[in-house]
C-alpha cells in the first residue's frame, strides 16, 4: 500500500477584515495535507489557539475536504460545525 493512500487535504479559505493583511485581494487559501484523518484531527487539535487569533483578523469563508472515500468518512461528523464540502479522490497518478 503507498504511503500516499489514505492521504488527506484540508483547504480553508478566509476573507481577511478590511485593513488587514491579504494575499488575493481580501481571500486567504491554506492548503495543508496530512497522511490521514487521525493526521488531519491531531492537527485541528493543536491549532486551536492560532485559529482563534486567526478568526480576529479573518472569517472563514468556506473549507474543503480532499482525499478518499474511507477517510472522508472518518471526517464527516468530527469536522460538521464546519460545513465541509468533501471531494473523494477517484483515482492518483503515482511515480513508480
Amino acid at each position: 500500500m503507498s504511503p500516499l493512500s489514505k492521504f488527506v487535504s484540508l483547504h480553508p479559505y478566509f476573507k481577511v477584515h478590511p485593513g488587514k493583511l491579504s494575499v488575493n485581494g481580501d481571500e486567504i487559501f491554506c492548503r495543508e495535507g496530512y497522511t490521514d484523518a487521525e493526521g488531519l484531527l491531531a492537527h485541528l487539535d493543536n491549532v486551536g489557539a492560532l485559529l482563534a487569533e486567526m478568526l480576529t483578523m479573518a472569517d472563514l469563508n468556506r473549507v474543503e475536504v480532499h482525499g478518499p472515500t474511507m477517510e472522508l468518512e472518518k471526517l464527516k461528523k468530527p469536522l460538521a460545525h464546519l460545513n465541509p464540502a468533501f471531494f473523494a479522490v477517484e483515482c492518483t497518478l503515482e511515480k513508480a
